[in-house]
């Protein structure tokens, strides 16, 4: 574990909206770092508390707060007097974090807020004579690089009118290079038709509303970044945690953001503001945040899950039970074989909570027959 003064912090990065705050000035962080904790469960966001146990020491736990979360890495905590009164650079010290309930209580509220209209028509659907036929109108696209399936994938689309929801088999929307600071245009093929789907649907239904949710923030900046292109900017909204670390946002999607400097935090708009968006991209925990500011169900024409198999069913239902009603339609993406890693209950698996909401419809009729009027399975491809 590190000193570090508040200074070292005030432009760190790339991202030139982020500045430390004068009244963080005189302060100092005890600095350590954690791997892969982008990837893990449950998340450590700022304010939650950190325990320094002293090693050899039988002296109680020194409480901290997690200022900021660094590149996904270093964790900065400020700590009292009396921590810093003992520390050198010698100190070893055994390190606990509090449990930050925030992603489990939105997942709970969702599980209450499930209508029995829900439930037969989009979790557990009981009738699938809605759809219209999927070449009862064919599109010219913008991608002129799509293939058949994922043509015929869009076209269907495009077609559907309301539940049950639409299935997309294939590769996860987004790959990664593994460099945090850059995030290029990496859509799979899966994200190409996404893209192109988010796009058509904006431009040939003028009072559509359209929300985007995905597992991680990186593949929601992805598919930001490619549709900022071609929707204009006063048209996108990308909501994001409150204590979303700034340098991991990309430049060039923060204006699409509300980050409120006084605060050191992410915002949403009024409720005014919000209901003019015509995309919104959201992680499914994160959309809560737009239903916390009065969004309603029905208010959104089309819902994209975006790698749903990715996360369970309950962080899925975030946005579902939150927003979808009788008339909305539902886009389901996932890829086959993948699970999330985050459900570290042996009971909660033995019930039935590792499989996600993608791999449960896929096992429902007629998904799990291949019928191309509600599930679309495109080949993962190199670009």
């Amino acid at each position: 574990m590190e000193l570090h003064s508040a200074t070292i912090y005030q432009k760190s990065g790339e991202n030139k909206h982020s500045k430390a705050s004068e009244k963080m000035d005189d302060k100092t962080f005890a600095v350590f770092k954690v791997d892969s904790l982008s990837e893990t469960r449950p998340f450590l966001l700022s304010r939650d508390f950190v325990f320094a146990k002293r090693v050899g020491k039988e002296t109680k736990p020194f409480q901290g707060v997690i200022y900021r979360v660094v590149k996904s890495t270093s964790i900065l905590v400020e700590f009292g007097e009396e921590f810093h009164s003992q520390h050198d650079s010698t100190c070893r010290y055994n390190i606990s974090c509090s449990f930050n309930r925030v992603c489990l209580k939105r997942a709970h509220q969702a599980i209450a807020a499930v209508s029995a209209s829900l439930i037969g028509k989009f979790l557990f659907p009981n009738s699938f004579s809605q759809h219209p036929m999927h070449n009862s109108e064919c599109y010219n696209l913008y991608d002129r690089n799509l293939n058949l399936d994922e043509k015929s994938a869009v076209h269907r689309i495009l077609n559907i009118r309301g539940p049950p929801p639409f299935l997309v088999k294939g590769p996860l929307c987004a790959t990664f290079n593994g460099n945090f600071e850059s995030i290029s245009e990496q859509l799979s093929r899966t994200g190409l038709v996404v893209k192109e789907a988010v796009l058509q649907t904006y431009l040939r239904h003028p009072q559509s509303k359209i929300l985007v949710c995905a597992p991680i923030n990186r593949t929601c900046d992805v598919l930001t970044r490619s549709l900022k292109k071609d929707i204009p900017a006063s048209d996108i909204f990308r909501a994001n945690a409150a204590f979303r670390e700034i340098e991991g946002v990309p430049i060039d999607i923060l204006p699409s953001c509300l980050y409120k400097r006084d605060t050191e935090c992410f915002s949403c708009p009024s409720l005014h503001e919000l209901r003019e968006f015509r995309v919104i991209f959201s992680t499914f925990t994160s959309s809560y945040r737009l239903y916390n500011a009065g969004i309603s169900a029905g208010h959104f024409s089309h819902i994209f899950l975006v790698d749903a198999s990715s996360t369970t069913e309950p962080e899925t239902l975030v946005a579902l039970a939150n927003f979808a009603d009788d008339s909305t339609t539902v886009i389901v993406t996932g890829a086959p074989g993948n699970r999330s890693s985050t459900v570290r209950s042996d009971i909660a698996r033995q019930k039935g909570l590792r499989i996600s909401y993608f791999e449960r419809l896929c096992k429902l009729s007629p998904f799990k027959n291949d019928d191309p009027m509600f599930i679309a399975q495109l080949k993962d491809r190199s670009l």
